[in-house]
């Protein structure tokens, strides 16, 4: 998804975290801690003793939106303490479970790591965020203020965008719910990387909130918002 689509109409920001302390773990048993003021966000990682990851913290501004009951998508740039990375953070409140997606860049390399978790103090029900088909054969334009982008979903790690000009990218499906996944994108001919949570439970109201994170003059992140209309299904 290219950088001058996220300009588009987004949800309206939730205030679902402000306030709060949140601390998870996730699969490498490192612990990640998140507290939430109201538009920024103190975090703070302690690596298990196994992963290889520098203990580290910082302070960034970040965006909330909620998604639907209990599932609230975060989105902030690591400004000072990791300026070529983005998180998107997905906290699903009511089974317990986080999913944390890192987009980084490196000149003209664009990676993302997916690192599910589990929340402290909620009890943890059904499965872990996983990789996802649930998109695969599925063809849906969406729309985003003016602009429009059709997206075909080809296979779990590739799929095809066309808006003023068609290319395909590798991507990356994760099921947070039934319905509801994060698509993660890496484009080819421009260093950025793109970060989707999609709900495709009503076939009929599509919706999408995300985040392309880019070199633009330096790292830079747009959130967006988008209305899709499923074309077809195989």
């Amino acid at each position: 998804m290219p950088l001058h689509f996220a300009d588009g109409v987004k949800a309206a920001p939730s205030t679902s975290v402000a306030g709060r302390e949140i601390v998870f773990t996730n699969s490498h048993g490192s612990r990640v801690a998140h507290r939430f003021a109201d538009t920024t966000v103190d975090w703070s990682y302690e690596p298990a003793g196994d992963d290889p990851h520098p203990v580290i913290s910082g302070r960034d501004d970040y965006e909330a939106f909620d998604v639907a009951e209990g599932l609230v998508y975060t989105q902030f740039h690591h400004r000072e303490a990791v300026p070529n990375a983005a998180v998107s953070l997905v906290l699903d409140f009511t089974h317990g479970r986080s999913l944390a997606v890192v987009s980084r860049i490196e000149e003209t390399q664009v990676q993302q790591a997916f690192l599910p978790g589990r929340i402290e103090g909620f009890a943890t029900l059904g499965p872990q965020p996983a990789h996802s088909t649930a998109l695969v054969g599925r063809r849906v334009r969406w729309t985003s203020g003016a602009h429009r982008c059709e997206h075909d979903y080809h296979s779990a790690g590739s799929y095809t965008w066309r808006c003023s000009a068609g290319a395909t990218d590798h991507c990356t499906t994760y099921q947070l719910r039934p319905g509801i996944s994060v698509f993660a994108a890496r484009e080819k001919s421009a260093p950025s990387a793109s970060v989707s949570v999609i709900d495709h439970r009503d076939s009929a109201a599509l919706r999408s909130y995300g985040a392309v994170f880019g070199l633009d003059e330096g790292p830079t992140q747009l959130t967006f918002g988008a209305a899709g209309e499923l074309l077809g299904e195989n």
